[in-house]
């Protein structure tokens, strides 16, 4: 029998404040998948994430974590197997940078026990990775908005679960940065067995790093499928309304508004 897939929905129907983000959407997350999610300011990308991660309801349909029904979960188990990076982080405790990338360890840390040597060096290798090594006693609060952004990958890399949900990871990064993190995701999923969901805001970064879309276009019309399928200038001049062309360039296709 096969393994169940990482993450799945079925006739999946979420809405918010009246406003329908998807009708029946049904979606089987493998391994080694890298979807990238696009869609105009305020059509719900924020919100289906927070569904998918068990945060808010849903109107019809279900979601299944590794084969069993998300809200038949407890939030421990689900939060060892399946990781949000959210839009906005609350960043006001008075912890060390260390500190807080150690709090992507406590679904796997029992009950008043403390985090262990692999714990710490699970949290100083993903500041180093985004590029926060040297500042790990330094107080979260004294970062800059693109440090505690980076604060964040490296506490939901620490974490280590098996599904990446990430809620526009490029925000406030730099070039270098949106580049190096998004290709370590990608590397993620296709070397050790994990899968990413991001919402993202620049359609060439899905093109680049993603091996499948969905487009949300608002009133619960999607469309999804592989890259090649979705990502075209048609689809994405109506999914923005405004005119966009494909520009070839040596790496592929670049998608240029006009």
């Amino acid at each position: 029998m096969s393994a169940s897939p990482l993450l799945e929905t079925r006739s999946l129907t979420v809405s918010i404040a009246g406003k329908c983000v998807c009708r029946n959407f049904d979606l089987v997350l493998d391994p080694g998948s890298c979807i990238g999610v696009l869609g105009s300011n305020g059509v719900g990308k924020t919100t289906l994430l927070h569904s998918l991660a068990g945060l808010r309801p849903v109107d019809t349909g279900e979601i299944f974590l590794g084969g069993i029904v998300l809200k038949e979960l407890p939030r421990r188990r689900i939060a060892q197997q399946l990781g949000l990076l959210m839009q906005q982080q609350e960043d006001s405790l008075p912890a060390t940078v260390l500190e807080t990338a150690l709090i992507g360890r406590h679904p796997h840390i029992d009950f008043w026990r403390w985090e262990s040597h692999n714990d710490v060096n699970l949290a100083r290798r993903a500041l180093k990775l985004v590029g926060l090594d040297g500042l790990e006693q330094r107080a979260q609060t004294q970062l800059s908005g693109g440090e505690r952004r980076r604060l964040a990958i490296a506490t939901i890399l620490t974490q280590d679960p098996q599904v990446f949900l990430l809620d526009e990871p490029t925000h406030q990064l730099d070039p270098h940065h949106q580049l190096a993190l998004l290709a370590h995701f990608t590397s993620l999923s296709h070397s050790r067995e994990r899968a990413v969901i991001m919402s993202l805001h620049d359609a060439n970064l899905a093109a680049r790093f993603c091996d499948q879309v969905l487009m949300l276009f608002g009133d619960g019309e999607l469309l999804f499928g592989n890259l090649e399928e979705i990502l075209t200038a048609e689809n994405l001049s109506r999914l923005y309304q405004t005119t966009v062309i494909p520009v070839d360039w040596p790496g592929g296709t670049a998608y240029l508004p006009i």
